[in-house]
């Protein structure tokens, strides 16, 4: 590591500590040529997951993304805040966990939608109205006739 103070490349490390959220490591050096002292940083270098969209542009993904379109969903439901950011975590997890380099749009989408669905359904139609972006009224009612018998197929766990 180079020294701040002379330029120099050798040095010692006193001190290391993780730090709290556990993602880097803090580290007080000493210059072996001027003795004085600084603090490096040490963290693991992340290689960003890529979306795929519509159109075949690539961007790196993004949970605030996701939880915009969430928010917009929920809007005037009694849906908690927390309850909104859970449901991005867990996309967020379970993209992270399938996905290595690349993951396509839609099927970040289809996941927000599988909870959505069970979250609230007033939210769900909303989602899945500007997600499928739906061209005629048709398009929106089997989206809802499909909604509706997935609930009567739909058995909860006692």
């Amino acid at each position: 590591m180079k020294c701040p103070f002379c330029g120099q490349l050798s040095d010692k490390v006193v001190d290391s500590r993780i730090s709290q959220e556990g993602d880097s490591i803090r580290r007080r050096r000493e210059c072996l040529n001027c003795q004085k002292r600084y603090t490096t940083y040490e963290h693991v270098e992340e290689i960003p997951l890529m979306i795929i969209k519509k159109d075949a542009r690539r961007e790196p993904f993004d949970k605030n993304k996701i939880l915009v379109g969430i928010r917009k969903a929920c809007e005037k439901r009694p849906i908690s805040v927390a309850a909104m950011e859970e449901l991005a975590d867990e996309v967020e997890r379970e993209v992270y966990k399938e996905y290595k380099d690349e993951v396509m749009g839609r099927d970040i989408g289809q996941m927000v939608m599988a909870r959505l669905h069970a979250l609230d359904e007033i939210a769900y139609v909303r989602f899945a109205s500007v997600y499928r972006q739906f061209k005629d009224v048709r398009q929106f009612m089997e989206e809802v006739e499909e909604f509706i018998k997935s609930r009567k197929n739909f058995q909860p766990a006692p």
